[in-house]
């Protein structure tokens, strides 16, 4: 094997889509150590379990760790359930509220049933941070914080504004970045993963690792993959988000959505398609010989295939174009049954019966879509929050482009 030829090879495969690797010198000695040992690296992501379903925007950095594993390193999944009971306050104003043990395994487990979507489950160790946190001493701690200063601290972006803001900041808070480093101390890790926003706690792990004379990890941070609005970041609780666990159509639709030039960034994050065919889009684009809605497509079928197959992509994809280039509706369109006798006078108060029929996850939500136009009765637009229809047998309602539900009268 040409060690230099390998080694360029995977730090081109390492380096796609990478925000920032610090230090990037760093990751080719590792790499080339490892090429000349044979030993695989250990490479490490921590997750805390306090937003079980995951989307697109989480994928960013398992869609990274499938590249190590499929270069041969080894990958640690740490399920931070002690660390959870704290949780990381980057990015929040305020202290977060502590998780219950119990909801901290429920959504642990959600976690291991989604993370295999992307990452090879043989290839994968999986590990819980409560196995060398939980038998920590005192006196263990005590040390632990004995390793950085208040100061250190005071550097976080969050931290710091928080205390020029005279904002409470608990003590335990400090410990959140204290003990992800000290995972990396735990299980000898050669590279840590994570989202810029976790630059700091990554960092610390660099820091620990000195201290316990270790040879300090490499932090690799992974972009922050804007949502369909194509500003914010992805986010369930924006509803910008695509749920790897949504139906193909929808998943589908979603990508459909998406600003054109978010395009070739989403084949970069979240698709295994080559970085090769990804400079081929990008030229076809400028010079006019790809067109931005059959590369759209692609993308949506790389991403459904991904997470339901091939069969079920091409199955979206038709139902997509009769849709929304023929204007035909799907063919399973699901129904919703409203029952005659608990009518008033023929009439049913709308957002409840989107709700009912799935249309919406709330009247709240279900208001919001008709006040933005969204929500069609028939061929009938409803504008009105409050509106009351009148209910028919057979009437198709449509909530947004991609949602229906058909009325089924019942005596």
């Amino acid at each position: 094997m040409d060690i230099e030829k390998e080694l360029q090879r995977q730090l081109e495969i390492i380096q796609r889509g990478a925000a920032e690797i610090v230090p990037l010198e760093d990751l080719g000695n590792k790499l080339k150590n490892s090429l000349i040992s044979g030993q695989p690296l250990q490479v490490k992501l921590g997750l805390d379990p306090t937003a079980p379903d995951i989307h697109l925007g989480h994928t960013v950095v398992l869609h990274k760790l499938r590249q190590f594993q499929d270069l041969g390193h080894q990958v640690t999944i740490i399920i931070g359930d002690f660390t959870g009971r704290i949780g990381d306050p980057t990015g929040k104003s305020e202290t977060r509220k502590q998780l219950t043990e119990e909801e901290v395994n429920a959504n642990a487990q959600t976690y291991r049933d989604q993370i295999f979507k992307v990452l090879d489950k043989g290839k994968t160790r999986l590990v819980f941070n409560s196995q060398w946190l939980a038998p920590l001493r005192f006196q263990d701690v005590i040390e632990l914080a004995a390793k950085t200063t208040v100061a250190r601290m005071l550097e976080r972006d969050d931290f710091s504004k928080r205390f020029k803001e005279n904002l409470p900041i608990s003590v335990h808070e400090f410990f959140y970045p204290l003990m992800q480093g000290y995972d990396s101390v735990a299980l000898k890790t050669d590279i840590e993963l994570g989202g810029t926003d976790q630059k700091f706690n990554l960092l610390m792990g660099r820091t620990l690792q000195r201290e316990y004379g270790q040879e300090p990890q490499v932090a690799l941070m992974m972009p922050i993959l804007e949502g369909l609005d194509g500003v914010q970041k992805m986010s369930k609780s924006l509803g910008n988000y695509i749920g790897i666990n949504e139906s193909p159509r929808e998943m589908y639709g979603k990508t459909m959505s998406i600003a054109d030039e978010l395009m070739l960034r989403y084949f970069e994050l979240v698709t295994r398609v080559s970085m090769e065919d990804i400079r081929t889009f990008s030229e076809g684009l400028v010079t006019g010989s790809i067109h931005p809605r059959d590369l759209k497509m692609r993308l949506a079928r790389e991403i459904v295939t991904m997470y339901h197959g091939a069969e079920e992509a091409l199955a979206a994809e038709r139902e997509f174009k009769n849709i929304f280039q023929k204007g035909d509706l799907p063919d399973d369109i699901p129904v919703v049954t409203v029952v005659e006798s608990q009518l008033t006078e023929g009439r049913v108060w709308l957002p409840r019966l989107m709700v009912e029929a799935g249309l919406a996850g709330s009247t709240s939500e279900a208001k919001r879509l008709v006040q933005q136009g969204a929500v069609k009765v028939g061929e009938d637009r409803i504008t009105d929050p409050e509106a009351e229809i009148p209910v028919a047998e057979g009437v198709i309602i449509r909530a947004g482009k991609r949602k229906f539900a058909q009325i089924r009268v019942e005596p």
